[in-house]
């Protein structure tokens, strides 16, 4: 087995998975702005005692 079909292997699902979540979204009408705004801002992330932590 070469190293492209090894690749071929390992990539071809992930791209699958994306082209479906593509169409679903296209289909249901959802964009990625709105699948933000429904999540809220980001958390914020801080040094504190020596940590990254996120509030």
């Amino acid at each position: 087995m070469n190293a492209f079909e090894v690749l071929a292997i390992y990539v071809t699902p992930f791209v699958v998975i994306a082209v479906a979540i593509k169409l679903l979204m296209k289909r249901y009408a959802v964009d990625l702005p709105d699948v933000q705004k429904q999540a809220g801002a980001a958390p914020k992330r801080r040094f504190l005692l020596g940590a990254w932590r996120s509030d």
